[in-house]
């Protein structure tokens, strides 16, 4: 057990560079009693990206730095995003996603872990420009324009069918 661990040569690296993976953590913000008709969540509507601008999505996401875990990363995005302060041991996870829209390259190859949160401190508000909108919605109630990949969640999560791990765009 004390032996240092294992890197992959750089040789072996570049030989198999061929396949990027983008990991990503996303929070939900919920409140009411879970699986109950007042369970309801917190979503952005996003703006300013370029990126399913207009869309409603997560209370808050994105990408893992570089040394940062997926837990991490959730909790500076809500800091970041919405302003609330999350640990990391109030995440609950709701499910991995393997992601990818066919033919769209290796940047659309995506890892997605998706986070429910119903414990934090301070007021969901808006911080950055990536959004211009900030409201809770019930979950059998949610609008038309969610981003695809995370209405997938949010009615498997809302229906009891979300699997631990899921693909999709395959």
């Amino acid at each position: 057990m004390g032996e240092a661990r294992q890197r992959y040569s750089e040789e072996y690296a570049a030989s198999h560079g061929r396949f990027a993976l983008i990991p990503a953590s996303y929070v939900f913000l919920f409140d009411g009693s879970p699986g109950e008709a007042d369970e309801r969540v917190l979503l952005q509507r996003r703006a300013n990206t370029g990126y399913y601008d207009g869309w409603w999505a997560a209370s808050a996401a994105g990408h893992v730095d570089p040394g940062e875990s997926v837990f991490a990363c959730a909790a500076r995005e809500a800091a970041e995003e919405i302003g609330v302060e999350v640990s990391e041991s109030s995440l609950q996870p709701l499910t991995a996603m393997h992601r990818t829209t066919r033919g769209g390259g290796p940047i659309e190859q995506r890892l997605d872990v998706f986070f429910a949160c119903r414990s934090w401190a301070g007021e969901p508000r808006l911080v950055e420009p990536k959004a211009d909108a900030l409201e809770w919605f019930a979950l059998d109630a949610l609008p038309d324009r969610v981003v695809h990949h995370e209405r997938f969640v949010l009615e498997g999560h809302r229906d009891g069918t979300l699997l631990p791990v899921t693909a999709f765009g395959f």
